[in-house]
Formats: structure tokens, C-alpha cells, sequence
């Protein structure tokens, strides 16, 4: 499991719309990992097939916060907290999740494009995340205080809207899992959950009026009695999956919450995979390699062959200081699973890591076809670099590294990067146009932020 790059402020203000529970920017990330990434490619495929949508272009992003929520923010990207995946007990409940949030995706809620921004014109951003989250911590009055009479009118609007948009998702994830023949069980179990967080934070009321989404006790009720008619509501989830949601949301835990807390929900007496699967990344995280490494051997033990075991043990020996011997175990993952771009990342690291230029050829060799399928890398697209500058082609070093910049955020150092690639990279090679796009990328955000800058001054 892997943190990149922190989620922008502009996604972070529309989430703090979407919902009351938002958190500062900067103490969120995306989390990216193989096994989690492909789970969630699976156990969604039916749900976006059902919503008229392509697989190909819907993704599931993995965001790192304790909140039990997800959203979208425009484009076809679900984003999915971890305190969502942590705290769900069944695959069945985030596939309820999931179709809730495809039918925001298919129906187009977007709040900054949207007729629900239309609705609130004359309230800024900021008032209407303030307010917001004023109102959802018990205080509505002063929370709708905090703006001016017409602005209230337009809060209301806006919060209408909002309530149509879920009660539209709600009932577009209904007819998502019928079609996929998946039961509404878990959504129905899931919005319990959020119900009990509502007695929790104390912000239950008896109607709807106030909120951006309708009641939970109200959406059971309405959704209890349309799933039940469905004929997937007695249907369980496959076996297969269930298992693979278990040992990845087990995984989470082992890498999000701390040592104690770990081993407190996977005792050692656990000998489960899951088990073995929380303890190694916890061990790992601690430090300790010795009995990571052992959690990693047990689960190899169930079963040698499988991608993510011997990921596993490659990652750990390569984060302790062991590279050569980590060299192994990544190439067999590799092998089995010759799709998964990040194993390939990993394998390269590990290459460059031995500081061999034996291997420097095998390196460039899994990494470019690392990025060839996931070219949103920024770490490999860094290693690839590392490989250009070893090899004295600093132009394409530059490029690499313009991307990585690029991907992180930097448009400044991006700019520098495309501009050194530029005058070394023949002109009209596909090197050449991607420097140019980076570089016109670059510069009119750079353009923008200097100008940003320059209002803020006066």
C-alpha cells in the first residue's frame, strides 16, 4: 500500500459541500495498492456496466480519512474513505456504496457545473463549507448567521437541490444492484451505520429540511422497501470476493491504524489470512522485519504463487534495506501478474536499489512498462529518470522528471523540467510533443497562481 499525492483544495471544498464530516486538505492522500485497486475494478465492473457507463473510465479512489463516507467531485472518479473501507463489514455493504455513488456519476452532480451552484449564486465557496459545517455540528441558526438573509435563501435552494441529488442516487443505486443482480442488503446495512453516526455527532432531527441529505431513518425505510421486492435480496455475495474484501480491508487496517490497535482486532492468536495480513504491514510499519517477514511466510504458506504474498515480502525487504533480496519475490509477483503496474514500479525501485547498472536495463525495462499502463505514477516516473541520468540522456531525464512534477502538483518545477527536455529531445518526436504539452500545462497554471498572487496583494 502505497500514500501519493495529497488531494487538491478545490476537490477538498467540494467534498466539505457534499458533506458535514469534511477535513483539512492537507490531512488527506490518496492511498493506491494493487490488490485494493483491483478488488475494486471487480466488484464494481457489474454496478457500472448496469449504470450505462464504460469500466475503463470509471475509476475507485482510496482516500485516506477515518470519516465512514464517499464522494464524487466530477468526471467519473468514486472516491471512497478509508474509515468507509475499515469500518464496513461485508464486500456487499461498499458495493451499496458504490451504487449510491455511480448514480451521482451518471446523473451528472456536479456541483460547480451544476444547477444546484446556479441555485446558491452569491454565496462563496468558503460560507457555504462554513456554514455548512456550522449547521452539522447542532448549531443551524448560527451557522446560517454567519451569512447575509439572501444568502440563506440561496442556502436553502442549494440544499434542496442537494436533497433531490441523493434522493435521485439513492434510487439509481436500487435499480444498479438489481440489474447486477447484487443484493441492496449491504446499502440497507450500510445506512445504519450512518445512522448511528447521526445519534453519535448529535445531529439527528425529525425532518430533512436543513440537511444536504435526506435522513438515514428516512432512506432505510424507502430503500428497505424497494430492495426487499428485489429477487437479489436474498442472494449472497460471492464467496471469492468476500474473501479478497476481507484481506484487503484487513491490510488497511494493518497499515493505517497503529501496532496496538492492530494486533487488539488480530490478536497472534488469529492465525486467519486476514490476520496475517494486518500484523505484516503493522509489523512493517514498526519496523520490526523479523516478524514481518514472518506474517508474510504464513501467508505465502497458504498459498506460494499468489501476486500479493509475494508482493508483500518484496516490499519488506526492500523497505528494511534488503534489495537484492527482495529481487525475487517481486519478479515471481510480477510474473503473476504481469497487469499490475505498481508491482512493476516496485520491482524497478528494487533494481535501481541494488546500485548494480547490470540491472539498469531490466529497470527501464518493467518501469516503462509500468507507466505504459498507469502513467500516473509520480515515484516511477522519478526512478525512470534516475535510469536516463545514469544513462547520460539527460533531455528524456528532464522530461521524466517534468512529468513526475506535473503529477505532483509543481506546475513551476514542471515548466523548468519540459523547458531543459525541450532543448534536448529531437523536434516532432512523441518526447518532443509530450515536453510541449507539459510545458503548456505548466505554464498557464503558473499564470494563473502569479496572478492569483497579484490580486490577493492588492
Amino acid at each position: 500500500m502505497r500514500r501519493v499525492t495529497p488531494l487538491s483544495a478545490r476537490l477538498m471544498l467540494f467534498l466539505a459541500l457534499g458533506m458535514a464530516a469534511a477535513q483539512p486538505a492537507a490531512a488527506q492522500s490518496i492511498l493506491r495498492d494493487s490488490e485494493t485497486e483491483k478488488l475494486f475494478a471487480d466488484m464494481s465492473k457489474p454496478l457500472i456496466e448496469a449504470a450505462q457507463l464504460d469500466p475503463k473510465n470509471v475509476k475507485i479512489v482510496l482516500i485516506n480519512d477515518p470519516e465512514i463516507n464517499a464522494f464524487v467531485a466530477g468526471g467519473q472518479v468514486v472516491y471512497i474513505h478509508t474509515g468507509l473501507l475499515t469500518q464496513a463489514d461485508n464486500a456487499n455493504q461498499v458495493q451499496g456504496v458504490i451504487a449510491h455513488e455511480l448514480g451521482h456519476v451518471a446523473g451528472g452532480h456536479v456541483i460547480r457545473s451544476g444547477e444546484g451552484a446556479k441555485q446558491a449564486t452569491g454565496i462563496s465557496i468558503l460560507s457555504l463549507v462554513l456554514g455548512g459545517l456550522a449547521m452539522a455540528a447542532g448549531a443551524g441558526e448560527a451557522g446560517m448567521g454567519a451569512m447575509a438573509l439572501g444568502q440563506q435563501m440561496a442556502m436553502g435552494q442549494f440544499l434542496a437541490f442537494t436533497r433531490a441529488q441523493e434522493t435521485s442516487a439513492d434510487l439509481a443505486g436500487v435499480s444498479y444492484l438489481s440489474k447486477a443482480g447484487v443484493s441492496g442488503q449491504g446499502s440497507i446495512q450500510f445506512f445504519k451505520k450512518l445512522q448511528n453516526q447521526e445519534y453519535r455527532l448529535a445531529v439527528y432531527a425529525t425532518d430533512s429540511y436543513n440537511r444536504t441529505h435526506p435522513l438515514s431513518s428516512e432512506r432505510v425505510a424507502t430503500l428497505t422497501d424497494l430492495y426487499k421486492k428485489d429477487p437479489a435480496w436474498a442472494r449472497p455475495t460471492d464467496p471469492a470476493l468476500e474473501a479478497r474484501f476481507q484481506r484487503v480491508r484487513a491490510k488497511l487496517i494493518g497499515y493505517i491504524s497503529d501496532k496496538e490497535a492492530v494486533l487488539r482486532t488480530y490478536p497472534p492468536s488469529n492465525q486467519s489470512v486476514p490476520a496475517h495480513y494486518a500484523r505484516a504491514y503493522a509489523y512493517h510499519r514498526m519496523g520490526d522485519r523479523d516478524s514481518a517477514l514472518k506474517e508474510a511466510d504464513a501467508l505465502l504458506a497458504t498459498a506460494p504463487q499468489d501476486p500479493f504474498y509475494l508482493e508483500l515480502k518484496g516490499q519488506i525487504l526492500l523497505e528494511s534495506g534488503k534489495p537484492t533480496e527482495a529481487l525475487e519475490p517481486l519478479r515471481q509477483s510480477v510474473a503473476k501478474a504481469p497487469d499490475q503496474p505498481m508491482i512493476q514500479a516496485m520491482l524497478g525501485h528494487a533494481l535501481l536499489a541494488t546500485e548494480k547498472n547490470d540491472n539498469l536495463p531490466e529497470a527501464e525495462k518493467v518501469l516503462r512498462a509500468s507507466i505504459g499502463r498507469d502513467n500516473e505514477q509520480p515515484f516511477a516516473w522519478y526512478q525512470l529518470g534516475v535510469i536516463y541520468d545514469r544513462k547520460g540522456d539527460m533531455p528524456r531525464a528532464a522530461l521524466a522528471t517534468a512529468e513526475r512534477y506535473s503529477l505532483e502538483g509543481e506546475p513551476k518545477l514542471a515548466l523548468a523540467s519540459a523547458e531543459r527536455a525541450l532543448k534536448g529531445i529531437p523536434q516532432g518526436t512523441p518526447d518532443f510533443l509530450r515536453a510541449q504539452d507539459i510545458a503548456m500545462v505548466s505554464r498557464t497554471e503558473v499564470e494563473k497562481d502569479r496572478k492569483g498572487r497579484g490580486r490577493s496583494s492588492k
